[in-house]
């Protein structure tokens, strides 16, 4: 065999989620007692016992890596944020803590459109200082690949900043990054009362702008009593598709509103949030295979209730992914560990079941082959934890337990000191 550019040995187990989500998560996540992981070119190269290394596996230029015990496994896939943004909504949040609503704060003027203001005023290099620290997080969190969304543009050239600002910060950060297009966000201020102009404006400028950078995979739309309504989604959605932007949705978050449905029969890749989801639009994602991403951090920051129905969801054959949603406005945390918490203890969900969500659940709702499982050929984003098995991750609410993160094979965060050049 010729030689590996680099081996972790001595595991408790290997998870290398090579299952699907139509089997029981404990059976997909394929844990692997005591295995190593071996890397060649970036890519897993081999996975078994110690004892059953080929021979020739280890040369003088190999590095391996003791893991001392304990639990390796894919690394996190983020499906859902919005971490490029300026200015901060602290004081939004202490009037939600004194009892006003996420509608009540938008009516008054708050909410998207004053990040709005902050982010239209900010230049390309002050998003990306902003923006660098959150993703610094996200990594030292275990979190090798996310989704980042533009939507506090609201304009030709401001929702093309914000997405030249994620190719950018994808050239600076280890971290992988898939980009998506939310222009229908919210009705910015200068087209209030003439919501149909804005739609326009989406529909023949941005939409197509965006295109012809090459500047998005998908197209995301907010649908909501306060924002777009499914109609307008299905016309947005529909040019997008035609620009070769694959469908996402903001969906039956605070009200229902038959979001679901309609991502069902757009093909959508996601519909997301769905704490007002109907039964009728559970099944209708099931039949489609339209994932399922769940935010329950966002849930708890607007001091809402229900979350999203996660058990009946994976019950129902529908494929969950779970997603931080950071954000300034309804879930300021990149603490991955704390919504995998929240997914078990609110949501309904099992422990193997967020680990798939935030793996290879999350990394094929993006349309990642390769990435969220440790199967040979696959990219060798691994996080080495500092517990023995996959049940302490949510169970230990809130506390990161990434030890070692690698990205491609190389390691990017050692005991939480970057390594990144």
């Amino acid at each position: 065999m010729e030689p590996l550019d680099l081996l972790i040995r001595n595991t408790s187990e290997v998870l290398t989620v090579e299952g699907t989500h139509r089997e029981p998560a404990e059976q997909a996540l394929t844990p692997r007692p005591n295995a190593c992981v071996g890397v060649r070119g970036g890519r897993v190269a081999w996975v078994g016992l110690e004892a059953e290394l080929p021979r020739g596996a280890i040369g003088p230029n190999t590095e391996v890596l003791d893991a001392e015990g304990r639990m390796v496994g894919p690394g996190f896939v983020d499906p859902h944020t919005h971490l490029v943004f300026a200015g901060e909504r602290s004081t939004e949040f202490d009037l939600r803590c004194q009892g006003a609503t996420y509608l009540q704060i938008a009516q008054a003027g708050g909410g998207i459109v004053s990040t709005v203001r902050a982010t239209r005023a900010a230049s390309e290099e002050e998003l990306i200082r902003l923006a660098l620290p959150r993703l610094r997080r996200l990594l030292e969190h275990g979190v090798t690949t996310a989704e980042v969304k533009s939507g506090y543009g609201l304009d030709v050239d401001n929702e093309l900043k914000m997405l030249r600002v994620v190719r950018r910060l994808a050239e600076l950060t280890p971290v992988e990054l898939v980009p998506t297009l939310l222009c229908a966000h919210a009705v910015p201020e200068e087209f209030k009362g003439r919501r149909e102009a804005y739609v326009e404006l989406c529909e023949r400028e941005i939409l197509p702008a965006v295109a012809r950078e090459g500047l998005a995979r998908f197209c995301d739309i907010f649908v909501e009593q306060s924002a777009f309504t499914p109609d307008e989604a299905r016309r947005l959605l529909t040019a997008a598709k035609a620009l070769g932007l694959r469908p996402r949705l903001h969906g039956d978050q605070l009200t229902s509103g038959g979001c679901a449905e309609l991502a069902a029969e757009l093909g959508a890749a996601t519909v997301d949030h769905l704490e007002h989801v109907s039964d009728a639009g559970i099944r209708a994602l099931a039949t489609a295979d339209v994932t399922a991403v769940l935010v329950p951090t966002s849930t708890l920051f607007l001091r809402m209730r229900p979350y999203a129905p996660g058990r009946k969801l994976r019950d129902a054959g529908v494929n969950v992914a779970l997603g931080t949603n950071i954000n300034p406005g309804s879930a300021m945390s990149e603490n991955l560990p704390l919504a995998m918490g929240l997914a078990c203890l609110e949501n309904g969900l099992t422990a193997a079941e967020v680990y798939w969500a935030t793996t290879r659940g999350a990394a094929l709702a993006l349309g990642l082959s390769s990435h969220g499982r440790l199967a040979v050929g696959d990219i060798a984003d691994m996080v080495i934890f500092s517990c023995t098995n996959y049940r302490h991750l949510p169970y230990h609410l809130g506390v990161n337990h990434a030890r070692t993160v690698l990205k491609g094979g190389r390691v990017v965060i050692r005991d939480g000191v970057s390594h990144c050049e």
